[in-house]
């Protein structure tokens, strides 16, 4: 599959972005580890519903400018990424999507820009509370030493795990096959992860080998550095406290997905419709995982349309 992307200058660094249609801007975020690819099924069938769709590689991320700083990453610089692109498309509002850390990027675009993000709808992880405590020492306070969250921490360990095979390292995190998020002391986080011969239906091996060679290229180090600023970005919301979100927002999920299964994920999913009034729909889509606009593209991309279209009506019939 021919995947190309053009760059601007936002922000004060390059942002590579795949871009189809007309109309009104909508930009997809995607998440961890992934790339503007991540949204291939997405982009035809939201410009072919009369939208301008554009979906960026993320800070730290493929043909994307990727500092060496840590704290480069925070949430202000992600969010000033996507309305630093907005302006340099030459709009000056848009709906944002965003999946995985997408789906943060996107709520707070969503909260700190009203004026510029006028609808959010996120995939795979509901908005929550701030939260009452950095994340990472919330972890530690409650006898937790070996989640993921926590190895991510230490520059250089899990960027040299994955890169010691990176096919195996995209086929174990894609997959999720055996994989570990609350890793066994001492182990890394897909050593040991167990993968099928043959992928899942829903992903082919061609697209495989996209993620794989752009990884083996670029690196994911920008990528980890997002988790790296975990409690950093806890410092910087403090205004933002109790802050709910009240434009148009939609929430897609799959039932299988253990983000919104677990405890965190199911309180949060539970309590949406205060966090986030403006909330329109949460749509469980039966027997799908985490990978969700890629594993149920028609479906996601049916919810999405829907929801556009009850914000701007049929574009179609313009």
């Amino acid at each position: 599959m021919v995947w190309s992307t053009r760059t601007v200058k936002a922000n004060g660094i390059d942002i590579a972005f795949a871009e189809r249609g007309s109309g009104p801007l909508v930009v997809l975020c995607h998440g961890w580890p992934e790339l503007s690819y991540s949204w291939r099924h997405q982009l035809p069938a939201l410009a072919a519903a009369g939208y301008r769709v554009v979906a960026p590689d993320m800070r730290g991320y493929g043909g994307t400018s990727a500092p060496q700083e840590i704290d480069a990453y925070t949430i202000f610089h992600n969010v000033g990424d996507m309305t630093a692109l907005v302006e340099a498309l030459g709009e000056k509002q848009a709906i944002v999507v965003g999946h995985d850390w997408g789906a943060p990027v996107a709520w707070h675009c969503a909260m700190f820009r009203p004026d510029v993000f006028r609808a959010v709808a996120a995939l795979s992880v509901p908005h929550g509370w701030r939260g009452k405590a950095r994340p990472l020492e919330t972890l530690s306070k409650k006898g937790i030493e070996n989640f993921y969250w926590q190895y991510f921490q230490k520059p250089g360990v899990v960027e040299a795990e994955f890169a010691r095979d990176w096919n195996h390292a995209v086929r174990a995190v894609l997959y999720g096959s055996g994989l570990r998020l609350d890793l066994q002391p001492g182990r890394g986080m897909v050593e040991d992860a167990r993968v099928p011969d043959r992928p899942p239906a829903w992903i082919s091996e061609e697209e495989i080998a996209f993620y794989v060679e752009t990884f083996q290229r670029t690196g994911l180090r920008g990528g980890f550095n997002w988790y790296r600023n975990l409690d950093r970005n806890w410092d910087l919301t403090a205004a933002w406290q109790s802050a709910r979100i009240a434009q148009p927002a939609l929430f897609i999920a799959g039932s299988k997905d253990p983000v919104i299964t677990g405890i965190i994920g199911e309180g949060r999913l539970r309590d949406m419709e205060t966090t986030v009034p403006g909330l329109r729909g949460k749509i469980i889509i039966e027997g799908a995982g985490h990978w969700i606009q890629q594993e149920k593209p028609a479906e996601v991309n049916a919810a999405l349309i829907h929801f556009l279209r009850g914000i701007d009506g049929d574009l179609t019939k313009a």
